[in-house]
């Protein structure tokens, strides 16, 4: 940028210089012509009618440094300074016609003298040509020092303006460089100019959509093992007591369970994928079966993890309730989490109760527990006081907005959760 500007901007002074040099030159040699004529001029007022006759003549004061001298037809000095003959410029004079030229080193001007409508003599006036050269000179240096100055002067702005656009581009750079080395929340700022902030809106655009699918990626796979951990453990532990019964014992309730089981696992991994593809236009519709099918498989999966821990499991529901359609499979995984936190981290009896609201079903899932986490932190993921991932309740309440209903803590102490769910017209 600096070379380019420079380029431009020498170019220019070359194209300016050139040609002002010519005439300052050309200017200054016909102002002092000028100046010879109009002293010349004006010592003719000297010069009177009797000069012919031989009067005297008593002239002005020449230029600094020149001659002024009065010469008679015959072109021979008779008053002031100047060669004792006139020169060629000084005889063309003699014609009657002011006369502008060169002898020697000097500048002359030769301006006849007329009396009565006669030419009777002519006024020569001259001065070294190098007096008006060193003047030339002069003024050369000067519009020589102005182009340098102006050089100068664009080399430094052209440099500011390079910087001004390099430190925004290096800025740029320097943000992609974090970001390549793994710093997904660098981003770049605007520095108000208009393009490189359109570069540095884009630059932020596509970090935050590897973001995005860098952390649903890392969300999946945490999500699908902490889904999948349990019913995973139940199915090995099936049929590893499966194997351990004698010879002849009827298998086909170990098979049943296992079937059941791995039913499960299918919607489970369904539902992580379902969550996972959220919100990209990859959504499948969900579906939908009546609360009280999904609660019986519910009680039917965890009522002997509670009765092994030595706690009691109980389902209630609201008297006269009707069937109640839902998207089956979140809300099955919902309360997966909801009863193995529960399980985990509760006490006491754990139960389920629904309830209706208006156009909606809530869920309560509750324990004689007292929560050990802020109120706040409960949904964010990482947060947990065991030896859990604290991935669970983030991903259900994720479920839960991605099937339109919303996940709560109703109560921290005993500990309850609300689950509230939609009507299918919702």
């Amino acid at each position: 940028m600096v070379r380019v500007a420079v380029a431009a901007v020498l170019v220019a002074l070359v194209l300016l210089a050139g040609p002002l040099a010519a005439v300052v030159q050309r200017s200054f040699f016909e102002a002092e012509r000028g100046a010879l004529e109009r002293t010349a001029l004006a010592a003719t007022v000297a010069v009177g009618p009797e000069f012919s006759a031989g009067d005297a003549v008593e002239l002005p004061r020449p230029r600094p440094g020149g001659r002024l001298g009065v010469y008679d037809l015959a072109v021979r000095l008779r008053a002031g300074t100047g060669g004792p003959s006139g020169d060629p410029v000084t005889r063309r004079a003699v014609g009657g016609k002011v006369t502008r030229g060169s002898s020697g080193d000097d500048l002359v001007v030769a301006v006849p003298v007329v009396s009565a409508e006669q030419v009777i003599g002519v006024v020569r006036a001259s001065v070294p040509a190098r007096t008006v050269w060193n003047r030339v000179l002069w003024a050369w240096a000067l519009l020589l020092a102005v182009t340098l100055l102006a050089l100068a002067t664009a080399v430094l702005v052209a440099r500011r303006q390079a910087r001004s656009l390099s430190a925004p581009v290096e800025a740029l750079s320097r943000t992609a460089t974090e970001i390549a080395d793994g710093d997904l929340g660098a981003r770049a700022g605007p520095c108000g100019i208009a393009e490189l902030d359109q570069l540095a809106r884009t630059q932020n655009d596509m970090v935050e959509r590897l973001t995005h699918l860098l952390r649903r990626e890392r969300d999946f796979s945490a999500n699908a093992s902490h889904q999948l951990r349990t019913p995973l453990t139940g199915l090995q532990l099936g049929l590893e007591a499966a194997q351990k019964l004698p010879p002849g014992r009827d298998l086909r309730p170990a098979v049943r369970e296992a079937l059941e089981r791995v039913r499960h696992l299918e919607e489970t991994i369904a539902e992580v994928l379902r969550l996972a593809r959220s919100g990209s236009g990859e959504e499948q519709p969900v579906p939908r079966e009546p609360l009280d099918r999904v609660l019986d498989r519910a009680r039917a999966r965890w009522h002997g993890e509670f009765a092994a821990a030595g706690r009691r499991l109980e389902f209630r529901s609201s008297p006269g309730s009707e069937p109640f359609d839902v998207a089956g499979r979140t809300t099955a995984q919902i309360l997966d989490v909801l009863l193995d936190n529960a399980l985990r981290h509760g006490r006491g009896t754990a139960a389920v109760a629904m309830r209706e609201t208006a156009g909606a079903v809530a869920v309560d899932v509750a324990d004689e527990g007292t929560l050990a986490l802020a109120p706040g932190a409960v949904f964010t993921r990482g947060s947990t006081t065991g030896p859990g991932s604290g991935i669970g309740l983030a991903m259900a309440r994720e479920l839960a907005e991605a099937a339109g209903g919303r996940l709560s803590l109703r109560s921290p102490a005993p500990t309850t959760f609300t689950l509230l769910l939609p009507g299918p017209g919702d």
